[in-house]
């Protein structure tokens, strides 16, 4: 008699056993009717409505997080943080706009070749076999990013020559290299200013001079430049005030400074 009433209580009307979802471990079940669920799909009940025949619903598994290991966001911080293949020219142009935006944003004290090469998506030995320390990496990266002077065309007024030579390194000082050069010069105490001063004489300061003379000399034969103003110590005169703004007086360059220069210092100096 008892196993007669488990068999009956086992078995649904139409003398069917009831079928039971299995469930597999780390999943979890959810039997709706007409309800999307994310997961997948396995397979379907029947489930039988009043009246009419038995309606399927889908069986929808929903996988529960997997290891840690496998966290979409841990992957992708691993993947970013892995060193990028890069060579030449591409590595080489990643690292020293690592180099300016560090010495823009922390200055030479607090710019490491580990934070420059995390920056830069490379291994710190790719900066050891190119530079042997920070001050190296750090004078390469103002020398391929600054713009070089370049000689200024006749344009028949002296004036006009050297209002266009010092509006370019204004522009030039302005820039997101001249940034990091003004922030490098504003921080640096006497001992490691010496260690880039040769740097900038000359790469910045003999340049610029050296095309000023050439615009005199020009001057002079065009009778616009007194003779007695083609001098080194006259061409000294506007570098000198740049990098006195610059250094001494910690101020940016404005856009009206290049011409408060060529017409209030060094026409009056040149005039004839």
């Amino acid at each position: 008699m008892d196993q007669l009433v488990r068999r009956q209580a086992a078995e649904r009307p139409g003398g069917r056993a009831a079928e039971r979802p299995v469930e597999r471990p780390g999943d979890q079940v959810a039997d709706r009717a007409g309800e999307q669920l994310p997961g997948s799909a396995e397979g379907a009940v029947e489930c039988p409505a009043e009246g009419g025949p038995a309606v399927p619903v889908p069986r929808i598994v929903v996988p529960v997080a997997g290891p840690a290991s496998h966290c979409p966001m841990k992957v992708a911080a691993e993947v970013l943080s892995r060193p990028m293949r890069r060579r030449g020219k591409e590595l080489e142009r990643a690292i020293f706009e690592a180099v300016l935006d560090q010495l823009t944003s922390g200055g030479f004290a607090r710019l490491t070749m580990e934070g420059v090469a995390g920056a830069a998506r490379t291994g710190k030995a790719a900066l050891y076999r190119r530079w042997a320390s920070k001050v190296e990496l750090v004078i390469d990266a103002l020398d391929s990013t600054l713009p070089r002077p370049s000689d200024t065309p006749d344009l028949g007024s002296a004036r006009a020559e050297l209002l266009l030579l010092i509006q370019g390194f204004t522009e030039a000082m302005t820039s997101r290299s001249g940034g990091a050069m003004h922030a490098l010069m504003a921080e640096l105490e006497h001992e490691q200013a010496e260690l880039f001063k040769d740097f900038i004489v000359q790469r910045v300061v003999e340049p610029t001079k050296d095309t000023i003379l050439e615009i005199l000399r020009r001057g002079a034969e065009r009778g616009d430049v007194r003779p007695g103003a083609v001098s080194p110590l006259v061409a000294d005169v506007a570098p000198a005030m740049l990098m006195y703004r610059v250094k001494v007086c910690g101020r940016q360059l404005g856009r009206g400074f290049a011409v408060e220069l060529v017409d209030e210092v060094l026409v009056p100096l040149i005039r004839r």
